[in-house]
């Protein structure tokens, strides 16, 4: 009997989308939702509605954009870190690497064996040391730029949809009535699948993720509407 294992691992690519995609659907909508209270103009609320999501989406790109850059900046300090231990200070970082082994299960031999193997190549020397004793994998060097863009695209997408039903009303009671009912079909397909791909319970990820988008736009509408009141 064949057994195949299945272990979701998260994509940099599907992070950048979920990041996008859940703050495109929300945030627009609970201001569009917002500005149903307050405003009589649809045309007031597209024009809002698109400028919010323009300046969304560019925050929210040089948010992932700067989290990808840090991220590629603390993996080259300590990678400088770690080659310098290794030339300067070899004996203790062997050490560090027996202990490592150690956990594993090898004996004092095996370890010992290992250990000189390994400080024979200075390159997979601290590569193994980042990996193991940091925790740190290697960044993609692109990682920066392709975060800013998926992140910055996912949200234009998912602010969008909310907005949408506003191109076409005549009033903004008839856009938000259209809004709420697409954008609540799409939070509750996209926290379903959200939460599919990440093991979770599709159904409950799917109700948790359509609530919160619910519930901050309704909050948006009632505020708005109090204080025009």
């Amino acid at each position: 009997m064949v057994h195949t294992e299945k272990h979701f691992k998260s994509s940099d690519l599907v992070t950048d989308i979920v990041i996008g995609m859940s703050d495109g659907l929300t945030v627009p909508f609970a201001l569009a939702a917002g500005l149903s209270g307050a405003v009589h103009d649809t045309h007031i609320i597209v024009i809002a509605g698109l400028a919010e999501v323009a300046a969304g989406s560019i925050a929210m790109g040089l948010g992932g954009y700067l989290a990808g850059k840090t991220e590629i900046d603390h993996y080259m300090a300590e990678q400088k870190r770690e080659e310098w231990e290794v030339d300067n200070l070899p004996e203790k970082e062997k050490e560090e690497v027996r202990e490592i082994f150690a956990g594993m299960g090898m004996t004092e031999a095996t370890q010992r064996q290992v250990v000189e193997e390994m400080a024979k190549d200075k390159e997979k020397w601290v590569d193994f040391m980042m990996r193991y004793e940091l925790g740190l994998e290697k960044p993609d060097a692109k990682r920066a730029r392709n975060s800013a863009m998926n992140i910055g695209l996912s949200y234009v997408v998912g602010g969008l949809v909310p907005l949408s039903p506003y191109f076409f009303s005549s009033t903004p009671a008839d856009g938000l009535k259209y809004s709420a009912i697409i954008t609540v079909i799409c939070l509750f397909i996209f926290g379903f699948f959200k939460a599919k791909a990440t093991g979770q319970n599709a159904l409950g990820g799917a109700i948790r993720v359509m609530l919160i988008g619910s519930v901050a736009a309704a909050a948006a509408f009632f505020i708005a509407r109090l204080f025009n009141a």
